[in-house]
């Protein structure tokens, strides 16, 4: 698996345990607002993976787990043989995905790899196109989202409140996927790196934290539990 960065400790990336973020390049995508910009090039430079691996190996007991996120990981062609070697030496594991390939994640839930995904819900589903980029099809983030219900793993979904959203659109997005175990709300930062032609939406005026709240709230008949960073 190719592994691009590596956040050696970790308290907000895996709710409740203390991990290590791996991060793999590459991505299907095209969020204007995406902060990991540079992991998108197909040249992003690369960590040797036996080094990663050997760093895991060195704090397996201090570590309590791993978290794949990216960029888009279920692109990896070796996504599953690099948990594989991570559980092995007793790490739980979390996903960051966009959704985008069901197929990859039911593979992983199936041999039972995957203790707790997080799915990212970009938009409405119609917009997917206009905020993720022209290729972004919605259909297979519904098909993730459909499986992750029946498969019963823990799961979040989680939405980054960018301008171009509003308090009705959170609305819309949560009874639409309902009910959702546990819902994370994400305030909007804009990218350092951005491309030039997305600038105004980049600096587009954030919401206030007023409207966050707000957004929390109108999510939270169709949550579990609602989260806001």
């Amino acid at each position: 698996m190719n592994i691009a960065g590596l956040v050696k400790s970790s308290l907000v990336d895996f709710p409740g345990h203390i991990a290590a973020a791996v991060f793999t390049p590459g991505c299907n995508f095209d969020c204007f607002y995406c902060h990991n910009r540079p992991l998108l090039s197909a040249d992003a430079p690369l960590l040797s993976g036996e080094e990663v691996m050997s760093f895991l190996r060195r704090r397996a007991g201090l570590l309590e787990a791993v978290v794949v996120t990216g960029g888009e990981p279920t692109l990896q062609p070796g996504l599953a043989e690099f948990i594989r070697a991570a559980r092995a030496l007793s790490y739980r594991i979390k996903l960051d995905t966009n959704g985008s390939r069901p197929e990859v994640v039911d593979a992983l839930l199936r041999e039972g790899l995957i203790d707790f995904v997080a799915l990212d819900y970009k938009a409405p589903f119609e917009r997917y196109p206009e905020l993720c980029g022209a290729a972004a099809d919605p259909g297979p983030v519904r098909r993730t989202m459909a499986l992750l219900r029946e498969r019963g793993v823990a799961y979040e979904l989680r939405t980054t409140f960018v301008p171009q959203l509003t308090v009705d659109d959170i609305a819309a997005m949560t009874a639409e996927v309902a009910p959702i175990p546990r819902y994370a709300l994400q305030t909007y930062r804009p990218p350092e790196v951005f491309r030039q032609e997305d600038r105004f939406r980049v600096l587009a005026t954030p919401h206030p934290p007023s409207a966050l709240k707000a957004a929390a709230a109108a999510a939270e008949p169709h949550a579990g539990t609602i989260v806001m960073r």
